[in-house]
């Protein structure tokens, strides 16, 4: 296997391990506040990290054909997700 392979899975599951703490920490949050943008925050952490798992996935099971596809539909689930993020940041509850 390649070393760019073994690179990309080792991110993406750096990326999907630390997205869920986030994601842990925002929701024990809510549940101490009942702040809604806690809520917003774990809502885009969870987009953010389901972007990540589902292109890794799909790179591997596609053997890394179709990248402009993948990376297209990251891309979208991503943004939607930090969208969440700004939002719980910028918004007043």
């Amino acid at each position: 296997m390649q070393l760019i392979v073994v690179l990309y899975g080792v991110f993406s599951t750096t990326l999907a391990v630390a997205g869920l703490s986030v994601v842990a920490l925002a929701l024990r949050a809510y549940s101490e506040t009942q702040r809604p943008t806690m809520l917003h925050l774990s809502l885009g952490f969870v987009l953010i990290v389901a972007a990540a798992i589902g292109t890794t996935l799909s790179a591997f099971i596609l053997d890394f054909s179709h990248a402009k596809s993948l990376l297209t539909v990251n891309y979208a689930i991503s943004t939607s997700g930090y969208l969440f993020v700004v939002y719980s940041i910028v918004a007043r509850s």
